[in-house]
């Protein structure tokens, strides 16, 4: 084996033993998501209405809806897939609708601190810089809530 190889194999070892690096990974795709969907957004789809306040109050509501919604999905998939699966072997079912609705309830609901955060601290922020900027600042500012909240609650770990 090459040290490339190695090198590969040891850092997706890492990521495996270190779920918060998941959770970080899985946030950098919903802040992509966040900041596309705000500029979108702000920009042009409620441009008209939000230009009289200069600030992005229906954009950042939507882009924090969408990037919840992707963030849950991937969390599921892979930060938490070992408890997911743990808890739908508990059901004796794969995926039942009731589940996954109750675990997106509690996301949702667990992520409801960091996203009000976000919220509140990417229009505070906005005054002085770049909306996108304040809004990068306000979603790292919540990420750490939202992982504890998540991990100890909505994916909690169950007994054997």
């Amino acid at each position: 084996m090459n040290p490339m190889q190695r090198l590969v194999l040891w850092a997706l070892g890492l990521l495996e033993r270190y779920r918060y690096i998941k959770f970080g990974i899985v946030g950098a795709s919903g802040t992509v998501v966040n900041l596309a969907v705000l500029h979108l957004g702000h920009e042009y789809i409620f441009n008209h209405l939000e230009e009289a306040y200069n600030k992005p109050y229906f954009s950042l509501a939507l882009a924090i809806a969408l990037a919840t919604l992707n963030n849950f999905t991937w969390n599921r998939l892979w930060t938490w897939s070992d408890r997911v699966k743990t808890l739908e072997a508990e059901e004796a079912q794969p995926v039942s609708l009731r589940l996954l609705g109750v675990e997106f309830g509690q996301y949702v609901t667990a992520s409801a601190f960091g996203s009000g955060l976000q919220y509140v601290l990417t229009l505070l922020l906005s005054g002085s810089m770049d909306y996108r900027l304040a809004n990068v600042i306000a979603i790292l500012a919540a990420s750490v809530s939202n992982f504890l909240a998540n991990d100890r609650w909505t994916f909690k770990r169950h007994k054997d």
